[in-house]
């Protein structure tokens, strides 16, 4: 099964942390909307992909999609792809741009579920962080997805934000799980360089938060959600049992995906899994539609995965999901990783930071803490 990704590359206003390509809002959606309808005709032909399962619309913010055009974008997709029955169709939306009209319009238009970038649940830390909501924003878009029709609903949160304490971490994930969704992100915060919080900490405005700290909230992330019946299933997602995320399943483990829109990734593995292909559009709206008024796809790059590429990759993702088969690895990859790496996974084991169960590696609590360390000295 493949997943299709549609990026949406408009916000009211850029986040202060955010460096997914994005740009304000001002009269270039028609225009983005007819060049992305060209490049739908043009990759049914190019991908081919088989039936796809998932389609995820990310951005930016796709919520200012106005409904009519969501369904005018779906039907598209449709008309061009096999679509699977019952598909996992995610809309991420910022709560600051939906109602609860318009989210029950979302959902007559065939999304089935709902990301809301909430990000924190107190209002100082939205301001820092340049979000356009408020906490009762969030609030309100939670209760008006449930009123409009959403039985899988997703909050994204961050944690590491410069000067939060543990304890302010701690009521942003109780009043998560007060809200009941089926699904929570919980993301580390990440200093992009080339971002305006990037510049702050390069002028030392701004301090991040230290790894000692970010790593405590990480383990009371884990122990909250995991007491409220959240399973951790890979290190920043937890899900009710069902709800995990299918289409970011797709990326992780290595399923076709075709990427539609500026800065868009795809890849397409070989037949026989051990190599692949990846490329990705242009990162600039104005280049992107210029090229599909003419007539060609909006390829930014491309690159070719040999084998010993696809396996560190598929080590990595599989740590992140927090189990390494190693009988698949065999099979899939011809990596023994027992033998290849005995010594590190000998002393892994030892401390504590994996265990091997019926012939799979797990991380453990704290091995989760370590992932990329373990990353490291795996590959």
């Amino acid at each position: 099964m493949a997943g299709i990704y549609v990026h949406i590359p408009f916000c009211v206003r850029k986040c202060l942390y955010c460096d997914f390509y994005s740009v304000e809002a001002s009269g270039q959606l028609d225009a983005f909307l007819e060049a992305l309808d060209r490049e739908i005709a043009l990759a049914r032909d190019a991908f081919d992909p088989p039936i796809a399962e998932t389609v995820f619309l990310g951005g930016g913010t796709p919520s200012l999609l106005a409904p009519h055009q969501a369904d005018r974008l779906l039907a598209s997709l449709r008309a061009a792809f096999h679509i699977a029955p019952d598909p996992e169709i995610t809309l991420e939306a910022n709560p600051g741009t939906v109602t609860r009209d318009s989210l029950r319009a979302y959902r007559t238009a065939g999304i089935t579920r709902l990301s809301l970038g909430v990000q924190s649940f107190r209002d100082a830390e939205l301001r820092q962080l340049g979000r356009i909501h408020s906490v009762a924003d969030a609030r309100r878009a939670v209760g008006d997805a449930r009123a409009a029709g959403f039985e899988n609903l997703g909050l994204d949160l961050i944690y590491a934000v410069p000067g939060q304490t543990l304890e302010a971490w701690e009521e942003n994930i109780a009043a998560a799980i007060e809200l009941a969704p089926e699904h929570i992100s919980a993301y580390a915060l990440t200093v992009e360089r080339h971002t305006p919080l990037g510049r702050m900490v390069e002028a030392g405005t701004v301090r991040p938060a230290p790894t000692e700290l970010e790593a405590a909230m990480l383990e009371r992330t884990m122990d909250a959600l995991e007491a409220h019946g959240y399973e951790h299933y890979e290190v920043s997602n937890y899900a009710r049992p069902g709800f995990r995320c299918r289409h970011n399943l797709n990326y992780w483990t290595h399923r076709p995906y075709l990427g539609l829109g500026p800065s868009a990734h795809s890849f397409r593995p070989d037949a026989d899994g051990r190599r692949g292909r990846r490329w990705w559009n242009v990162s600039d709206l104005p280049v992107y539609v210029e090229r599909l008024q003419r007539g060609s796809l909006p390829v930014g790059g491309e690159e070719a995965l040999d084998a010993a590429e696809l396996r560190s990759e598929r080590l990595l993702l599989g740590l992140r999901m927090g189990e390494l088969d190693l009988e698949r690895l065999r099979a899939d990859l011809d990596l023994d990783l027992c033998s290849a790496r005995e010594p590190v996974l000998r002393r892994l084991l030892g401390e504590g930071a994996l265990m091997l169960e019926n012939g799979v590696l797990r991380l453990t609590r704290k091995g989760y803490l370590l992932c990329d360390e373990i990353a490291a000295l795996l590959f």
